[in-house]
């Protein structure tokens, strides 16, 4: 995949999180300084993962979150219905909705025919972190933002 390509790829993804995060009522920002390649997500305690595949892509799009930026989320989408809580799988829903949200407003910013993905899956745990490919072709990218303080980490893997 081109440079270019996946230069619009990360910063589809990136806005849509900035955006979501906005239409939610919460002030999510972006640490500049820290995007870079590779997987770099410290302190996670819950990811949500999504694929996407079509029209000469294919990757993996997850949203990884501390405790602090479950909870912010957790509470902002569900008007404060739901306690933040890590062993509910309704709490835990939000993040697979958050994550289709995300997905959902970056495909339709890159405007890519024949771009498809796949439901969520939901990963919890102590300090979970993703374990790159090391395949050749296979690139990696964390965006890492701030919200409500917490951490919440955009991380984007590409074939191809």
């Amino acid at each position: 995949m081109e440079a270019q390509n996946i230069s619009k790829l990360v910063n589809s993804f990136g806005a849509a999180l900035l955006s979501v995060g906005q239409s939610v009522g919460l002030s999510v920002r972006l640490d500049k300084g820290a995007i870079g390649p590779g997987v770099n997500a410290p302190g996670s305690r819950a990811a949500a993962l999504i694929g996407f595949v079509g029209a000469g892509l294919q990757g993996t799009v997850a949203i990884m979150i501390d405790e602090a930026g479950f909870g912010a989320f957790v509470t902002s989408m569900s008007g404060g219905l739901l306690a933040p809580d890590m062993d509910d799988p309704v709490a835990l829903s939000v993040l697979g909705e958050l994550t289709n949200m995300v997905s959902g407003q970056a495909i339709m910013k890159l405007n890519v025919q024949g771009l498809d993905i796949t439901p969520p899956q939901i990963i919890t745990g102590e300090n979970i972190k993703s374990v790159p490919s090391t395949s050749q072709g296979v690139r990696n990218f964390t965006l890492p933002f701030h919200v409500s303080g917490g951490r919440v980490f955009l991380v984007l893997t590409v074939h191809g």
